[in-house]
């Protein structure tokens, strides 16, 4: 185990030297000047020179990225263009959000997801599962500002029974975490059916079954822990995914996620922004794959970390 891990810390540390590389890369050859964004449109070329060079953007692209992973190095992410505060204190006051928000989404998929993908599996080729894959595929498909109006429509603005936005209580996180919840449940409800298909026609389910074991245990008991592997992969992905930020479900409902302090910052390309988000993502996604593999052993025995 201790060597797997090392093995795979080392792997991760090059891969996020990789997103940083590329990502820095892209931004070092984008069209956008920074300069202007905080120098405004009324400054001169004397002024805009001595801002590129105070910020050290007239060096060459390696000699920046040398020092930008200098100081990433000892914990230093930057500074941001235009707000003038660190980016590590900017993501740090948006962290809580943003994972919160990621746990009540990641839940809510689950719960929806699995539910329907089971019971689609349970009764496969009958009007019902075809009508759970149906629903399904429309929630894949169902843009994410047009699901998070409608539940705000209903249940804030009709009903009463939820804040219409914000942050702060339980009430504030039910609807944008059931909005993310209802989009993602179509990929997991079809993850699992399939999954659970293919383990229902195993010799040890009709084993289980042969032995009179009921429905309710051998489905749950025995069914369940093999066909739910793959959906441990994907919730993986997708505490990478949240925690970059669901723009779309963020600005729908107010949500000061990190999300939003991205979209800000490309909007005003300012790039430390821009790098910190990228890198807290990728982060997420290296330690939410990490997770997944170390909880498989877990659940089947007959998975070996090596």
């Amino acid at each position: 185990m201790a060597a797997y891990l090392a093995r795979r810390l080392v792997q991760a540390a090059l891969i996020l030297l990789g997103v940083s590389f590329i990502t820095f890369l892209l931004l070092y050859v984008l069209p956008a000047d920074p300069v202007r964004q905080i120098a405004g449109r009324s400054a001169t070329a004397q002024t805009v020179e001595n801002i590129r060079r105070q910020l050290g953007l007239d060096q060459p692209f390696l000699v920046q990225y040398g020092r930008y992973l200098a100081g990433l190095v000892q914990g230093d992410m930057g500074r941001s263009y235009l707000q003038r505060t660190e980016v590590a204190t900017l993501i740090w006051a948006r962290l809580p959000a943003s994972l919160l928000l990621m746990a009540g989404g990641i839940l809510c998929e689950l719960a929806i997801g699995l539910t329907l993908g089971i019971v689609a599996a349970l009764w496969r080729g009958r009007a019902l599962d075809q009508s759970l894959m149906v629903g399904s595929f429309v929630a894949v498909s169902a843009p994410q500002f047009v699901v998070g109006l409608l539940l705000l429509y209903v249940f804030a603005v009709r009903l009463g029974w939820f804040p219409i936005g914000g942050y702060g209580t339980f009430a504030h996180l039910v609807l944008p975490a059931l909005t993310l919840g209802i989009l993602g449940s179509g990929w997991y409800s079809r993850m699992m059916r399939s999954s659970m298909v293919e383990v229902l026609r195993a010799d040890f389910i009709r084993t289980a079954r042969a032995k009179g074991l009921g429905r309710a245990r051998v489905v749950l008991r025995h069914a369940l822990p093999n066909a739910i592997l793959p959906v441990i992969a994907m919730i993986g992905i997708d505490i990478g995914i949240f925690m970059g930020g669901i723009v779309v479900v963020e600005s729908v409902y107010g949500w000061p996620g990190i999300g939003q302090l991205a979209w800000q910052a490309i909007q005003r390309v300012d790039i430390p922004i821009i790098m910190g988000v990228t890198l807290v993502s990728a982060t997420a996604i290296v330690l939410g794959n990490l997770l997944a593999d170390l909880i498989a052993p877990m659940i089947d025995p007959r998975i070996r970390l090596k």
